[in-house]
């Protein structure tokens, strides 16, 4: 009889299947689209900012980037807490909307030499808007994802949003190689770029028409039926949250860097730097990524064996020890020494993503879930994360060594670190060592509780 109830608390409905692969071609779309401004960087650069120094042009293209990510706390601000008031279906599907149009703007966008300095102001725009809505995915995403998962496979089911994400770079990725190859540098410079982002609004919209035929979570919907939706989950999450929403932020200083240095900043590190052809960089980074999709799901799995906290611990570490021989790896100019270390990252990227979604979905109670994950995740991307390629350019042309941004990575992965190992208790569901994790509250956990203590030390 245990073993029968054991194997129902591990089975994934064909409810959860379709949300899964809802949720996940949303996510793709949304990842799609902001990965895809990292990847066509030097393209973008050319197009857009007008020097004499090539460096100079890709760091103003950094800049803008970052610029979008300012945008990305008062997206989660706005979106997250959206979600626990409105429901996460139907933020989603604004989300997606949001995302989509400002990234097929980019792609219509006049140059710098069409109308000067007008060119890379209406690009700054067009990427504040898509910082904006993207601060409302991945939180929503998760939850969403979270509440329609069995106990046991939070981990393997959320992590699938990770695993997507990086699919969605690859398919850029995978797009850009081909245009590159068939198109050649001078074509692709001059308005082969633009087809990526105009794919964007296709997209877009067949995310917008599955989205809305999403049903809601049974969480939320069972707070709508009691009348416990929260009022104000932004002040509730500060409230009753606030110790576990700053753990986060240690911890997801790591995600924020690791995740963007491999997307952003390794292609046009590749080819700019380390002397890659632009087809060898593109070639390496689509290899790289593809095996880290696949393998955060199968870390996901793993975390709901042995828990939350080891995988934590264990990808931290790895980036802290491991960082900069990958670095030097890469800096040899040999493609399958520069695969090699890409996949190390890639792999110790894998170990953390795995574990991280259902660690902070277990954090809260689904009354304020979407927008407590939504403040730090998106103030951590924004500072840390958006800034990751400017920073790294930054570093590589002022000291001149091609391995001084594998000490910047390495800096924030010890911070991860200690934060993992002394301030994070286990959530996962069996393995808990600290009180009764959120994830086991129910749905309509009152007002004043106090969750901060759930997996917090």
């Amino acid at each position: 009889m245990r073993s029968d109830v054991a194997a129902e608390s591990r089975k994934i409905s064909p409810q959860a299947r379709k949300v899964l692969v809802a949720a996940g071609i949303g996510h793709f779309i949304e990842w799609y689209d902001v990965g895809i401004y990292g990847l066509l960087a030097t393209f973008l650069a050319a197009n857009f900012f007008v020097s004499g120094d090539p460096t100079t042009a890709l760091l103003a293209t950094f800049a803008v980037s970052a610029v979008g990510f300012v945008l990305r706390p008062l997206g989660g601000l706005f979106f997250g807490p959206l979600g626990d008031r409105i429901g996460r279906q139907r933020t989603l599907a604004i989300v997606v909307l949001l995302t989509s149009g400002s990234t097929f703007a980019m792609g219509v966008l006049p140059t710098y030499d069409s109308v000067g300095i007008l060119a890379p102001v209406l690009l700054v725009i067009a990427r504040m808007v898509q910082g904006f809505g993207a601060g409302g995915e991945t939180s929503n995403a998760v939850a969403l994802l979270f509440e329609y998962s069995p106990r046991t496979r939070r981990g393997f089911m959320t992590s699938w949003m990770d695993g997507i994400g990086f699919i969605a770079t690859v398919a850029g990725s995978a797009l850009a190689l081909a245009l590159i190859t068939v198109l050649g540098d001078d074509a692709m410079t001059g308005w082969g770029w633009r087809i990526p982002f105009l794919i964007a609004l296709p997209l877009g919209l067949v995310g917008l028409y599955i989205r809305m035929k999403l049903e809601d979570s049974p969480e939320f919907r069972e707070l709508e039926a009691a009348g416990e939706v929260a009022e104000s989950p932004t002040k509730e999450a500060f409230r009753t949250g606030y110790k576990a929403m700053l753990v986060l932020c240690g911890v997801l200083l790591l995600k924020a860097i690791a995740h963007w240095a491999l997307v952003s900043f390794l292609p046009s590190f590749l080819s700019g730097d380390l002397g890659f052809s632009t087809s060898q960089a593109f070639a390496i980074t689509t290899v790289t990524i593809g095996a880290t999709a696949i393998a955060v799901p199968i870390m996901g799995a793993v975390s709901d064996r042995i828990g939350r906290k080891p995988m934590l611990v264990a990808g931290s570490a790895g980036f802290v020890v491991l960082s900069w021989p990958a670095f030097y790896l890469m800096s040899v100019g040999n493609v399958v020494l520069a695969i090699v270390a890409m996949l190390i990252l890639g792999l110790l990227i894998a170990v953390f993503d795995g574990a991280l979604s259902a660690m902070m979905a277990e954090q809260f109670p689904a009354r304020i879930r979407s927008g407590a994950m939504a403040i730090p995740y998106n103030l951590v991307v924004a500072a840390f994360g958006g800034t990751v390629p400017y920073v790294a350019t930054w570093l590589v042309s002022t000291t001149g060594s091609k391995l001084s941004p594998a000490f910047y990575v390495m800096l924030l992965s010890a911070v991860t670190l200690g934060v993992a190992i002394t301030s994070i208790r286990e959530t996962a569901p069996g393995r808990a060592s600290s009180a009764p994790g959120a994830d086991r509250l129910p749905a309509t956990a009152h007002r004043g509780a106090d969750t901060t203590s759930n997996g917090i030390s």
